[in-house]
């Protein structure tokens, strides 16, 4: 008795195995569809790319349309007056959604009003601005749902630029680095569906102020930097807490303008009835970097040294100092001089204590005769 269990496919008496795949790849190449995968050749895709207008330049060269970009800086720093300030400029040449997870509208009136002229700043009209309503949030899906409301709301107001202020309430587990990718998957996402700018305000833990700012500063997983389009931090002068000093850490689009040698220096200015980040000029970052003490010198020396004994390489010590590459290179270098010259001068030392020692008189050499023979 036949076992019918399993019923058989049977093919067409004239099917050719080798044609069916062949086909199969025509049709794959002439959709160039494959699952989530888009494929071109490199020149199609330029001449493609080429009938699309670049990348408008949406606040000084720091970020550009179609970027998913990053402002970080520490606390009480005014990250989230700069940003309202590149809101203002970019309000008047399109609508802008600020998602204000920070002040109430209480806090934000203050900071735009002067009670002694009763002057408020005017925003323009394209300036819109949204605040967590505290008696909806649901903690069961929080993240999701945010990422859904805003998405929502920008839609909703037809604004294609959108800062989030700030990327705690997107995602509170960004150190971790499933939950970081994850998190920048979804911003993406929307970046590329919509064709949404986005400017996301992020932390940074405390840091020395003797040091330049870099990725590492960055709060959270390495995934969050190397999935940003752009990303710029603010940092604060050593030689005056009014001054502030914008730095450019990760350029794709556009030009790298703002590095250590070229920082944008402010002063945070109250106005009148607008607190703004008022443009002083430019300047070298170490100019506004506080001067290293020599025990801190040293501590940081031995603490490279040590790391450097336990097999760390250059990549991994920089990454636990919070140093770049090159700075902890630079102090690799300063310390094997260092032992150098120390080595180089220990014979010169005993050369030098040998001909300081005195030589023994004809008066001593009679007194230690002397004592030879009382002992005999």
């Amino acid at each position: 008795m036949e076992n019918n269990d399993c019923a058989q496919t049977t093919q067409p008496q004239d099917f050719n195995p080798v044609e069916a795949i062949h086909r199969e790849i025509e049709q794959v190449s002439s959709s160039g569809l494959v699952g989530m995968l888009r494929i071109k050749t490199a020149n199609q895709t330029i001449l493609d790319a080429a009938t699309r207008p670049n990348p408008k330049d949406l606040y000084h060269s720091l970020w550009y349309e179609g970027e998913v970009c990053c402002l970080f800086a520490d606390s009480n720093l005014g990250k989230s007056i700069y940003a309202v300030q590149m809101a203002d400029e970019i309000a008047r040449d399109q609508k802008i959604l600020y998602v204000d997870c920070e002040l109430s509208d209480k806090q934000f009136q203050l900071r735009y009003y002067n009670p002694d002229t009763g002057s408020r700043h005017l925003f323009p009209e394209n300036f819109l601005r949204a605040e967590i309503v505290a008696e909806a949030i649901r903690a069961e899906n929080y993240e999701e749902n945010f990422f859904t409301n805003i998405e929502s709301a920008a839609q909703t107001v037809g604004a294609k630029v959108i800062i989030i202020d700030n990327l705690t309430y997107l995602c509170n587990a960004s150190e971790k680095g499933d939950v970081a990718g994850l998190f920048m998957m979804k911003l993406m996402s929307l970046k590329k569906k919509h064709g949404w700018s986005l400017l996301i305000i992020a932390h940074t833990p405390k840091r020395n102020m003797s040091n330049p700012i870099t990725q590492n500063d960055l709060a959270g997983s390495k995934k969050l930097y190397n999935f940003f389009d752009s990303v710029f931090a603010i940092g604060k002068s050593a030689k005056d807490n009014r001054l502030r000093y914008v730095k450019q850490i990760k350029v794709r689009a556009g030009e790298y303008r703002y590095d250590s040698d070229n920082v944008i220096v402010y002063e945070i200015d109250p106005g009148d009835g607008f607190l703004h980040f008022e443009l002083l000029g430019y300047a070298c970052e170490k100019e506004h970097l506080k001067a290293k003490e020599d025990d801190e010198n040293a501590t940081e020396m031995q603490n490279i040294l040590d790391l450097k004994n336990q097999g760390k390489t250059i990549r991994d010590i920089a990454c636990i100092m919070g140093m770049s590459k090159s700075s902890v290179g630079r102090v690799l270098k300063k310390a094997e001089a260092k032992a150098a010259a120390q080595t180089s001068a220990k014979p010169e030392a005993k050369k030098l204590k040998q001909k300081e020692q005195p030589q023994p008189t004809a008066k001593a050499e009679e007194t230690t005769l002397f004592e030879k023979e009382v002992e005999l």
